[in-house]
């Protein structure tokens, strides 16, 4: 890279191209929701052109993690486009977890994660870190849920499956429900303050909150 930065040639580009060859490859099959195919792998190296005409050492980054950052973008970027199906919760969620620590990881370390390190920082079965993939690319009765399991039981944490599951009933509650549940349990309101905030009585509240509470339960153990 320094080479094509002291003579701005085709030469050398030529030459930082093919040296980001397996970069590139390596992000296309992490992304690809089907493996490899010739469309990322153009979306990839546009990325890594990219990179080439705008990396600067000055700013202290390393070539390599400026490409990734610069590959990955034109990755989703396509992804995001050519997605033919509507992605359920748990996998946007997933899906989101999944960038974030590749992105993270590329940016405190610069290592380029495998799918394998993915799944053992996310605690998630490798199997479900590639069935979230599929999400928008496949129809949503062709996405095998029980694939999305946990590697490992932890203390005070909920296993991933257990999520999902507790998404998918959650999104079968009303709006109003919805919300009593979110200020109350997540928000850490009161219920005197989630009545004040919505419009309504602290005991509508309170029934809100047992009648969701008994929906839940119901369909969590009829799952």
């Amino acid at each position: 890279m320094l080479q094509y930065i002291q003579h701005r040639d085709e030469q050398h580009l030529h030459q930082v191209i093919e040296s980001g060859q397996r970069l590139v490859r390596h992000f296309a099959k992490l992304y690809g929701p089907g493996g490899i195919t010739e469309d990322l792998i153009q979306c990839g190296l546009e990325g890594l052109l990219k990179a080439a005409y705008r990396y600067d050492p000055q700013r202290g980054t390393a070539f390599c993690t400026y490409a990734s950052h610069c590959i990955i973008g034109e990755i989703r970027h396509y992804l995001r486009k050519e997605a033919a199906y509507c992605r359920p919760i748990w996998a946007v969620k997933m899906q989101e977890k999944i960038n974030e620590t590749i992105e993270r990881t590329i940016r405190e370390t610069g290592e380029t994660l495998s799918i394998e390190r993915i799944a053992e920082k996310l605690n998630i079965q490798v199997e479900g870190i590639m069935e979230a993939q599929r999400a928008g690319w496949v129809p949503l009765d062709e996405l095998d849920i029980r694939k999305v399991r946990h590697r490992e039981y932890r203390s005070f944490e909920l296993p991933i499956e257990d999520k999902i599951a507790l998404q998918q009933v959650l999104a079968t509650l009303s709006d109003l429900q919805r919300k009593v549940i979110d200020m109350l349990f997540y928000r850490s309101l009161t219920q005197t303050e989630t009545a004040e905030l919505l419009g309504i009585s602290q005991r509508k509240v309170s029934r809100i909150l047992q009648r969701s509470l008994d929906l839940l339960a119901k369909r969590m153990t009829s799952e």
